[in-house]
């Protein structure tokens, strides 16, 4: 039996060797610790940087004790330590078995001495320079346990989360998950249910969960004690909101990162680059960014050095002016790893800053950090670089070899066992965590003119702190991978870990038998040679000549145009827009108009990131988050929600071509789509109205994907710009959906820089009255000291007797509208 007694805050129940600690961190989150050791350890989370105490009610029956707060309950069982957690309504959102749902299994711990004279192999794989440490000694470090976390979900309860995978699962119901970070993997150990609830299991070791024959649980691997949050929420916005009360507010992205991004796979010297930004300006097609992947450090000086090859970079200050010149940013790709005695490697071993194989930079200790983001700094931002490209942040990748793809344990086996070789395994995981920190706070460090932004492979709860966008790793080129992309980055932003992207058309385009994870599906026209080959400067010069990979790419840039960061990028075929086409053919087209849309969406979709920032909102809902309520949507997982406005349906199979450019005879081109219930749904292309919970075949010809508008919806919508800072006094249109009671905030401020931290932004509220059909635009509140004071606003109302338009000069003051066409 369990004894309860209260300490310093805590709920303390001890039964033998078995202690288990509550505490509310806020109003809406219990914190959970449980040991079998004589004390609880106070160990500081990389997660978790908020741990503040609410008071709580306590009462005590026969079985068991129940803890309260004024929105959580928690029922504590007297026999078994099973935890049930109630919301304020007493609603039963989760239970631990009634045995106690929480196990540990003691277990030694070990760590790897590396000495000065050590021998290191080095090589070259496909995923750039790796070096191993070929002798070291094993000496004993510490005990631990192995945790076993168990669970009773609720059968009608759907679970997203635990970061971007590659199986394409949606709703993890009935699935498992190994969770360790690869190239093609980003974990977050986190998950949101539909009942309204989520837990954050703070760990940074291997885990795996399941939801399957095996049981319910989440396993870990190495934790010095059993320590979980669980946090509920009667909103979306709510439950985010207690996430971010633990690990921090996303910190926001520059504006020009809503821009289109353009890369591949790679720009080898700068007139490559000043021409292909060049040409997007001629072209009058919106540009705000330019990627240069890997190998821009000087040739023959070593993989990794963070500075520029003085031949084919021979100005980097003049190239980024150039670029500034014409308002293109430039985001430059770094590794963690250096070899080949690079400067940037031998300051580091000389600091006793390397891992053991001396070639990756030991992120955990804060000066190791430091003297990283020095040499980017001194390399790299100093000439004028915008942004970084975190590249190989798991650090460690075992299985990126051979033509058979490893089996799932022997892949969890083969890379985390190369991880712990090196990092201490109880923090396997959490490696891109604190190398994020350092590039975020090395930049702030530096200037807080210019807001940090990381695109990187890897994850962990707590990285929406500083300036990351996740994508999803070197996919293929395929139909299938497109598919899967929709359901990964759902769960991944389900997490609370808010931006993420993918490679629009994916990034191996080609397949090559030798190797299983080089299987796109078009050799026509691409580089058709072996894997190195596309390590030299001309691999990937021309286009793929492929329709049937046109077609692909068009439809993944149509998907990529609503998810927080549209970029294309990939190896085999060059991306611009011209390798698909010329004006007046219909691939070009097509592929123009999705990215002039994206300009369009910037006002919008800078609002929706602005609101995950400060009121924790999300950007990308699965359906069944959004819809709990209607249990269709918790088996979609081919569509989502962007805000809580628009329903993304994009077309995941080909319409119009087969590999090697083969037209597809009688195919239709509609795609089938489900608007859930409790609203009627508009066509956004035609504005036509759509009755929910009914499942549509949705036009899908070449040019456009179907989405569709939630009734009692506002979007905000600007000008095609060339670039996001262009026409900043250009006029709005501003659509209103009626059918329900709608508001949206539009957020403004200077779009670059952290002076919003210190209250400089503007917001402006739009209201729409379902009962008076009124539009009022609410007074602005805030300024910034470049704020348009004066903009045209136009209304385009869809009233039920046709469009409804009004243009009015909006200062500031209120505006109301009333439509009387009903």
């Amino acid at each position: 039996m369990f004894q309860f007694e209260q300490h310093h805050g805590d709920a303390i129940f001890v039964s033998g060797i078995r202690r288990l600690r509550l505490c509310f961190p806020t109003e809406a989150t219990v914190r959970v610790t449980y040991t079998e050791d004589s004390v609880f350890t106070e160990r500081a989370s990389a997660i978790v940087i908020a741990r503040g105490h609410v008071s709580f009610n306590v009462e005590e029956t026969q079985t068991l004790y129940r803890l309260s707060t004024s929105a959580i309950e928690v029922l504590v069982s007297k026999a078994s330590g099973a935890l049930t957690v109630l919301n304020s309504q007493g609603r039963v959102l989760l239970k631990e078995p009634h045995r106690g749902g929480k196990w540990l299994t003691r277990k030694k711990v070990y760590r790897n001495l590396f000495s000065a004279a050590q021998s290191i192999a080095t090589g070259q794989s496909i995923d750039g320079a790796r070096a191993a440490a070929e002798s070291f000694e094993a000496v004993f470090d510490r005990e631990a346990f192995e945790a076993k976390l168990e669970f009773s979900f609720v059968e009608d309860e759907a679970l997203y989360g635990l970061g971007s995978h590659e199986e394409g699962y949606g709703n993890l119901r009935g699935r498992s998950r190994e969770l360790y970070q690869q190239n093609m993997k980003a974990v977050v150990p986190v998950l949101i249910s539909s009942r309204g609830y989520g837990v954050l299991l703070d760990c940074e070791s291997l885990m795996t969960f399941h939801d399957d024959a095996l049981g319910s649980y989440w396993w870990a691997d190495t934790v010095a004690e059993l320590d979980y949050y669980i946090f509920c929420g009667s909103t979306l916005e709510a439950l985010y909101g207690q996430y971010y009360a633990l690990t921090g507010k996303p910190a926001m992205l520059p504006k020009w990162a809503l821009g289109y991004v353009q890369s591949k796979e790679r720009y080898v010297n700068a007139e490559e680059l000043l021409d292909v930004a060049g040409e997007y300006r001629r072209r009058e097609i919106p540009l705000d960014c330019i990627v240069l992947d890997w190998k821009s450090w000087p040739n023959g000086s070593g993989w990794g050095q963070k500075s520029f090859d003085p031949i084919r970079f021979p100005d980097p200050s003049g190239m980024t002016r150039a670029l500034h010149d014409m308002d293109v940013r430039l985001m430059v790709s770094i590794w963690p790893i250096m070899t080949g005695g690079c400067e940037n490697q031998i300051e580091l071993q000389q600091n006793g800053q390397m891992l053991g194989n001396q070639s990756t930079y030991n992120a955990f200790d804060t000066r190791a950090r430091t003297t990283y983001w020095q040499q980017a700094k001194r390399g790299l931002f100093d000439h004028g670089v915008d942004a970084w490209w975190c590249d190989c942040t798991e650090p460690f990748e075992a299985d990126w070899a051979g033509a058979v793809k490893p089996e799932p344990h022997t892949r969890l086996c083969i890379n985390t066992d190369a991880a712990k070789k090196y990092i201490d395994e109880a923090r396997i995981n959490s490696f891109s965590l604190l190398h994020s920190k350092g590039i975020y706070d090395g930049q702030r460090s530096a200037t807080e003119d210019r807001r940090v932004l990381n695109l990187t492979r890897s994850s962990y709860a707590g990285q929406h702190r500083y300036g990351a966008v996740t994508w999803n790793g070197d996919i293929c080129g395929t139909w299938e991978a497109l598919r899967r992309c929709i359901p990964e980055g759902l769960n991944f932003c389900a997490t609370g870990e808010p931006f993420w992207t993918t490679d629009a058309g994916g990034f191996f385009v080609a397949n090559d038998p030798a190797l299983w994870f080089w299987r796109g599906d078009y050799n026509d026209g691409c580089r058709g040679l072996t894997p190195m080959d596309a390590l030299q400067p001309d691999a990937a010069d021309i286009g793929c000549r492929d329709k049937g990979f046109w077609e692909l790419y068009v439809r993944w840039m149509q998907y990529a145009c609503f998810l927080p960061m549209m970029r294309s990028h990939g190896t085999d075929a060059a991306r611009e827009i011209w390798r698909f086409g010329e004006p007046g053919e219909s691939f070009y087209d097509a592929l123009t108009a999705i990215i002039r849309l994206r300009s369009r969406l910037v006002p919008h979709l800078y609002s929706l990131m602005a609101a995950v920032c400060r009121t924790g909102t999300p950007m990308l809902r699965p359906l069944a988050l959004e819809f709990p309520d209607d249990p269709i949507t918790r088996q979609v997982d081919d569509a989502f929600l962007l805000g809580d406005s628009l329903l993304i349906a994009p077309v995941t199979e080909p319409m119009y071509y087969s590999r090697s450019s083969q037209p597809l005879e009688g195919r239709r081109h509609t795609r089938r789509a489900y608007l859930p219930v409790s609203s009627d749904w508009f066509d956004f292309w035609t504005g036509i109205p759509h009755a929910g919970g009914i499942w549509v075949n949705a036009d899908a010809p070449l040019e456009t994907i179907p989405v569709f508008v939630r009734s009692g919806s506002i979007l905000v919508l600007g000008p095609v710009r060339q670039f996001t800072s262009q026409l900043p006094d250009e006029p709005y249109t501003i659509h209103v959906y009626p059918g329900a009671d709608a508001i949206f905030t539009l957020y403004e401020d200077a779009g670059d820089g952290y002076a919003y931290e210190r209250g400089e932004y503007a917001l402006i509220h739009f209201r729409w009255d379902e009962s008076q059909q009124q539009l009022t635009v609410l007074p602005r509140e805030g300024r910034f000291p470049t704020m348009t004071a004066t903009r045209e606003l136009t209304f385009q109302i869809y009233a039920d007797t046709g469009l409804k338009t009004e243009t009015v000069r909006y200062d500031g003051a209120e505006v109301r509208i009333r439509c009387t066409e009903r």
